[in-house]
């Protein structure tokens, strides 16, 4: 087992007034040559933005870009002719493939909205932009992981990604164990502590730490207290 730590308060923390944001890996302005991707996972950004503000619109490329509303709100319109609402308990993925343009705001005018946005290198280049999202609050994450992102078609309850990466979340209660094992021995494991304080790999991690593991099947997660998990598995080239 290889095991890498990111502790909340080494990552990079940037505040604009109306955006402040942590970055796991580099971006922007935070830059750290230890720090440039796990595997396929390039950017994993911690975003608040104040009311009636937001990002206006611009470009990406070949790249699979996941929205994770933890609070609030966040508006999307983008040149696929997409105009939607991206609320608390839903997941959202854009595959910018061969371009696309778009644009995120708070879509509240008082009341900052909280996301993740997760960045994803695919797995085939210039591809057809295409956009999704899916509520997941019907799902049953107590105790146990669900998957929300996934490289199957076939999972009705879960958004397609153009690369073989899955997402995963729980909630689980202090004192419980719950275990996870990769779908590919070339794949690794980024979990990353929404909520709560958790034991993996002899380390102990709390709000917003992260580890990443590879060269491991499989690992358990025992909650010191009640937490909240974001599990990403993806290909480590």
């Amino acid at each position: 087992m290889q095991k890498i730590i990111h502790r909340e308060n080494d990552r990079g923390h940037v505040d604009f007034g109306w955006l402040k944001s942590a970055h796991s890996f580099s971006f922007g302005q935070y830059f750290d040559p230890e720090k440039i991707n796990f595997g396929a996972l390039r950017v994993l950004n911690d975003d608040q933005v104040a009311g009636g503000q937001g990002f206006g619109r611009h470009s990406h490329d070949n790249m699979e870009i996941v929205s994770i509303p933890l609070a609030g709100v966040l508006s999307h319109q983008d040149s696929m002719g997409n105009v939607r609402n991206i609320e608390t308990g839903e997941v959202q993925i854009m595959s910018a493939g061969k371009g696309v343009k778009h644009s995120e705001f708070n879509g509240d005018q008082k009341d900052p909205v909280k996301f993740l946005q997760i960045w994803v290198l695919p797995n085939e280049q210039n591809l057809t932009p295409a956009y999704d999202q899916k509520s997941y609050l019907h799902l049953d994450r107590h105790n146990k992981f669900v998957t929300i992102v996934s490289p199957e078609v076939s999972n009705p309850d879960a958004v397609h990604i153009h690369q073989d990466a899955y997402f995963n979340i729980a909630e689980l209660e202090g004192g419980n164990t719950i275990s996870y094992t990769v779908h590919s021995e070339k794949n690794g494991m980024y979990l990353f502590v929404l909520e709560g304080k958790v034991l993996v790999a002899n380390e102990t991690l709390e709000r917003r730490d992260a580890i990443g593991i590879c060269d491991s099947a499989k690992i358990d997660i025992k909650a010191e207290y009640n937490a909240k998990l974001l599990l990403i598995e993806v290909p480590m080239f």
